[in-house]
């Protein structure tokens, strides 16, 4: 056996080493046995996404059983979740959310603990003192005024500002200062030793006081008489961040099994898998969690733009209180809603107009973008997601690698056996994509930039076409979403949308825990490997005689619509930055330890 060839095979058991693992002492990843029923079973074979749902719709279900409907309710789901008392201004909390209809599930804000745990395990005068300190661009509250600090005028800081503000208005906001990561890329990677050393103290420092007339029900450390913070010591001179995230990463992951350094003379193509994604079952996603985490998926090293080389670089790996709109699964930003679906713009959200009936629509897929994800450049374009995805998806590209051995400079073919998609079976993949594809770049964005938004390395690989506003998107059933240089702006609107979204993404976002994968929209894993096999699912492939499950498509995404309209709502981003300024605020008092809502009690 070749080297190269041992090595992948090495990996390969490694990985499945690590998945049996995962699925015992992280997220469950729920494989699931065969399906009990299979819908049209006269006509339609089973499929390993009619499971895929069934077992999704369940545990969803079982979720919307948690829901709260009293301050009581409220309070005692929260200490059963947290292990602590709610902070102080919690019934505030409460009445805002209820007053403005708002399904109060305590699994909504899991992303909430989830990015201030660590900041327990550091001393509040530290973690506040930090805050001013870690940025240029801050809001800030005091008694109840909300402020902006900002080096140039920027939508981001304008629409976060304004979202505090809304909050502010009708309701007693604790001072908090926030620091804000207004570029699109990851901002703070801490090294998983020094996090895991802070969660551990910070679970010693977690208690729930026995005698609620012990507990402090208001803020008390004064903001404004904060120490000087050391300076933060941003890592920029190195557009490579893989190194950077592989250091967060858990060590039994896994990336921390690869190199530092990515060598990206290899060709994309040979970091493609040959084999089902961890974290899918039968080649699906299973385990959404694990699917959008590149610390168990290392190829995406040499597959995603964002660790080719990102547009900009300005790294901490120290631990600081840093908010962003997104970050990686091992990044330490502190989540809050983001700026561009605060703002709703018409561009990224097709305005009022959410689409038409499901009956009229195409059965197609459409794309429009850029080439964006980090600078692409003539040795490395092959390499970055977006310019992969355009590939994959295009018939006279594929069609191009059936005839090649399934090779491309972009990716490698899934063997036919992996999904058993028919039209692949058959070696007319590409004919069967020309009937289904609406899809294509409209600036190719290469660096140094070139005229008339074309690039002369990627001119031969791709065909400029024009744009489709977003209303008119919705005139097709489903809408693939996928990366740019960090998380898709266009996902809420997708969501809310009468179409169905397919999505995929190694970022997290605030809404994580309250919209659920084949529910709500359709997974896919981050090299594409089974967009062929999902849409087979749903469109069908009739000249292959492939029968659809459109039925099933129109009920995810009516679904997905529903739930959009009720947990993703302007007001719902408004609750959540309640909860996160409460919590923030008890972070950096230093009588946090006392500090508590316990007068349910």
């Amino acid at each position: 056996m070749p080297p190269r060839h041992r090595l992948i095979a090495c990996v390969a058991a490694a990985s499945g080493l690590v998945l049996l693992l995962y699925v015992f002492f992280a997220e469950p990843i729920s494989l699931p046995a065969l399906p009990t029923h299979v819908p049209d079973t006269e006509t339609r074979p089973p499929h390993p996404i009619d499971h895929l749902v069934e077992r999704a719709t369940a545990d969803f279900h079982h979720i919307l059983d948690s829901r709260a409907t009293t301050l009581h309710d409220a309070a005692a789901r929260y200490r059963q979740r947290r292990g602590r008392h709610p902070p102080p201004g919690f019934d505030a909390w409460f009445d805002f959310a209820s007053t403005r209809d708002a399904v109060i599930i305590e699994d909504f804000f899991d992303q909430i603990y989830h990015d201030l745990e660590p900041f327990w395990g550091i001393p509040a005068r530290e973690v506040r003192a930090a805050a001013p300190h870690s940025e240029d661009t801050l809001v800030s509250v005091r008694n109840g005024t909300v402020e902006k600090r900002a080096p140039k005028d920027n939508w981001r800081t304008d629409h976060w500002f304004d979202m505090v503000n809304s909050v502010a208005q009708d309701a007693p906001v604790p001072d908090v200062t926030l620091a804000l990561n207004i570029m699109d890329e990851q901002r703070v990677l801490v090294p998983w030793a020094d996090i895991d050393r802070l969660v551990t103290s910070a679970a010693a420092e977690r208690q729930l006081p026995p005698d609620p007339s012990t507990v402090v029900n208001h803020f008390t450390s004064p903001m404004d008489v904060d120490p000087e913070a050391p300076p933060v010591e941003w890592i920029g001179d190195n557009h490579q961040i893989w190194p950077l995230f592989r250091d967060a990463c858990p060590p039994d992951s896994p990336a921390r099994q690869t190199a530092a350094e990515t060598d990206l003379s290899i060709p994309a193509s040979e970091y493609f898998p040959a084999q089902h994604p961890l974290g899918s079952w039968q080649g699906y996603v299973s385990n959404w969690t694990m699917a959008k985490d590149p610390c168990f998926h290392p190829h995406l090293r040499g597959l995603h733009g964002t660790f080719i080389e990102p547009v900009s670089t300005k790294i901490s790996n120290r631990l600081i209180p840093l908010f962003a709109g997104s970050k990686l699964r091992a990044g330490n930003e502190i989540l809050v809603p983001a700026a561009m679906y605060w703002g709703d713009w018409t561009e990224y959200s097709g305005g009022a107009d959410h689409g038409g009936r499901w009956s009229g629509k195409y059965n197609k897929f459409v794309w429009r973008g850029v080439a964006s994800g980090g600078r692409n450049k003539v040795e490395t374009w092959a390499h970055f997601h977006r310019h992969r995805f355009l590939s994959m998806i295009n018939g006279t590209t594929v069609a191009t690698a059936e005839a090649n051995n399934g090779t491309s400079p972009t990716f490698r073919l899934p063997p036919p056996e992996l999904y058993h998609v028919q039209a692949a079976e058959e070696g007319k993949m590409g004919e069967w994509l020309a009937t289904l594809n609406d899809a294509g770049f409209n600036d190719l964005l290469c660096f140094p930039g070139e005229p008339d938004r074309l690039c002369s390395y990627a001119n031969p690989h791709f065909h400029l076409v024009d744009g489709i506003p977003m209303k008119e998107q919705y005139d097709f059933k489903f809408l693939p979403d996928v990366d740019g240089n960090s998380y898709s702006a266009r996902f809420r609107a997708f969501l809310l949308s009468t179409s169905l979204p397919i999505k995929t993404t190694i970022y997290r976002e605030w809404h994580d825990s309250r919209i659920f994968p084949w529910v709500h929209f359709v997974p896919m894993d981050n090299t594409y490997i089974d967009f062929y096999g999902i849409m087979e699912y749903l469109a069908g492939a009739p000249s292959h005689n492939v029968l659809s499950h459109d039925d099933v498509a129109q009920k995810l995404a009516q679904q997905g619509q529903d739930w959009a309209q009720q947990v993703l709502r302007r007001e719902d981003m408004q609750i959540y930055m309640y909860r996160l300024l409460l919590e923030f605020a008890r972070v950096c008092d230093d009588n946090r330890a006392r500090l508590g809502y316990t007068a349910d009690l």
